[in-house]
């Protein structure tokens, strides 16, 4: 027991040490790449017949299919693949936790059948594309694990083996063993998986797309999306892309109404460490059933193997925040004592109410835009199968997934508890959080540290990066109004109604907010 406090300590000390000098707070995935050509921003109105507004998996992929067919523009504010998609774990998988007991209990089991056939063929497509198009991006076939370590909850991994054993019965099997050094009760197998760097495959999705005479731009925000007759104009950089089908690709639509998106799912973050483990790694992705969820897999770099770590998600903006990252780094201490941590960053998605992706229609009131989004972290199949139903729709092709997936459906909203507990949790943060006064002072603040003072009687967001650079931000987010809460690991302003981001500067890094802080 006292060592392992004293790796506590030490992990503790090391991190303060270390922050300079390691790639914190950037993406293993996105560090790779960062050399990658540069598209160019949009400096002139364009005519497509098809816009694509969102750089990450399921713009990219929803482009590329719609590229063989149709004049596509492809619009990211950023880089592309630099959000999310570029945040992730890279497992291509159709095994998201302990799903199929809940999701057979919940919806049935044809339902089920045709989510885990949706998923399944999703790995399948992905590998044809890698193949057909020559992609580099570190594809290997692997199998995946959900393991307890409580005995009490090995219940768990036997239901679902009895529901997947329902849906096919030689994907999956239960074992006692994993081949990470864990003490487990038990876990279920799901065989023939994949892993995937994110960020290559995104950029070999980018290349085939210019070769199908698709158009990508990048540092392209857009602002707005108005009907033009039967067309739509989209603002963008000051210009206009007018198109005849728009895809809303920005992970969280970035239009609040029509659709009621933020009525139907929220934000969660979850943290995420790459680690020189000093040791021989084995395959295998793994995530733990039991809370808080912790996922692991290796990740090939030249001839080394590294761990990357994921988990302690928590809802963003709340305030029950804790320092994931030094928790996730005394998990992988456990595992393999002489290990270091090389990067570190946090990756946001969206959790829907129900748990089940929106692929589909935007909203009836807007006909020809569509969306993908809620994928509940589960963003490397959801996005091929988001692109596929959305090119379906386009091309008018049935596609025999689409009605599960359907965006439009209202059932979500029929979930009284946690529309209740969004609509207060906006409702505290609107007015409520406007009455408290804080007594705390600008001399309170510490260095490194951010958070909501009183000055001439007005609240103000307070980030001190040194005793002499304070940035002052207004600390309500522009989406709808919320006031933001400061997480201190981060350095960011996040939202608790929606989860938009930004900077302590006060630039918007996150949707569903499309605009800056108000500095002050």
């Amino acid at each position: 027991m006292h060592k392992f406090f004293q790796i506590v300590k030490d992990i503790i000390k090391e991190n303060a040490e270390r922050s300079a000098r390691f790639n914190f707070m950037k993406s293993f995935w996105m560090e790779e790449c960062k050399n990658h050509t540069e598209y160019e921003k949009v400096n002139e109105n364009i005519k497509a017949e098809i816009c694509v507004i969102g750089g990450g998996l399921t713009g990219l992929t929803t482009a590329y299919y719609l590229s063989k067919y149709k004049k596509v523009v492809l619009l990211e504010k950023d880089r592309i693949c630099s959000k999310s998609s570029g945040s992730n774990t890279g497992k291509a998988t159709s095994q998201h936790g302990l799903f199929y007991n809940y999701l057979i209990m919940s919806q049935g089991k044809e339902y089920a059948k045709k989510y885990l056939e949706a998923n399944e063929q999703a790995i399948n497509d992905i590998e044809d594309i890698i193949k057909k198009e020559n992609i580099e991006c570190d594809f290997e076939r692997d199998n995946a694990y959900v393991f307890t370590r409580k005995d009490t909850e090995f219940y768990k991994i036997e239901e679902e083996q009895k529901a997947v054993k329902k849906l096919d019965k030689e994907l999956s099997k239960v074992v006692k063993n994993i081949e990470l050094p864990i003490k487990i009760e038990g876990a279920i197998e799901f065989k023939n998986q994949a892993k995937i760097h994110p960020v290559k495959y995104a950029y070999g999705l980018a290349e085939a797309i210019v070769r199908n005479k698709g158009k990508i731009f990048e540092n392209s925000k857009v602002t707005d999306i108005k009907r033009n007759e039967e067309k739509y104009d989209i603002y963008v950089n000051d210009k206009i892309i007018q198109a005849d089908y728009v895809v809303v690709a920005t992970r969280y639509p970035f239009m609040t109404i029509p659709g009621y998106y933020f009525l139907k799912m929220y934000q969660s973050t979850s943290y995420v460490i790459l680690a020189d483990t000093k040791c021989e790694l084995p395959d295998g992705m793994y995530i733990s059933e039991d809370i808080p969820t912790v996922s692991f897999r290796s990740v090939k770099d030249g001839d080394k193997k590294y761990l990357l770590a994921v988990g302690y998600d928590y809802k963003t903006g709340t305030e029950k925040l804790e320092n994931g990252y030094e928790r996730l780094e005394m998990c992988v201490k456990k595992m393999y004592p002489e290990s270091s941590v090389l990067y570190r960053w946090s990756a946001e998605d969206c959790i829907t109410l129900d748990k089940i992706p929106y692929i589909g229609d935007l909203s009836k009131m807007m006909p020809n835009v569509f969306v993908g989004t809620g994928f509940n972290k589960w963003g490397i199949t959801s996005s091929n199968i988001a692109a596929s139903i959305i090119c379906d729709k386009i091309l008018g092709k049935e596609n025999k997934y689409e009605e599960i997936f359907k965006a439009t459906r209202v059932e979500p909203i029929k979930n009284r508890v946690e529309v209740g507990n969004m609509i207060k949790e906006a409702s505290e943060s609107i007015v409520f959080k406007k009455f408290k006064i804080s007594k705390s002072e600008l001399e309170d603040v510490k260095v490194g540290e951010g958070k909501i003072i009183e000055l001439k009687n007005t609240k103000v967001g307070v980030y001190k990066k040194t005793e002499d650079e304070i940035f002052m931000v207004k600390p309500i987010c522009t989406h709808l109004g919320c006031e933001l809460y400061f997480n201190n690991f981060d350095k960011t302003w996040e939202c608790p109604c929606h989860g938009s981001k930004f900077s302590y500067e006060g630039k918007q890094i996150e949707v569903p907010s499309n605009k800056d802080l108000k500095r002050l």
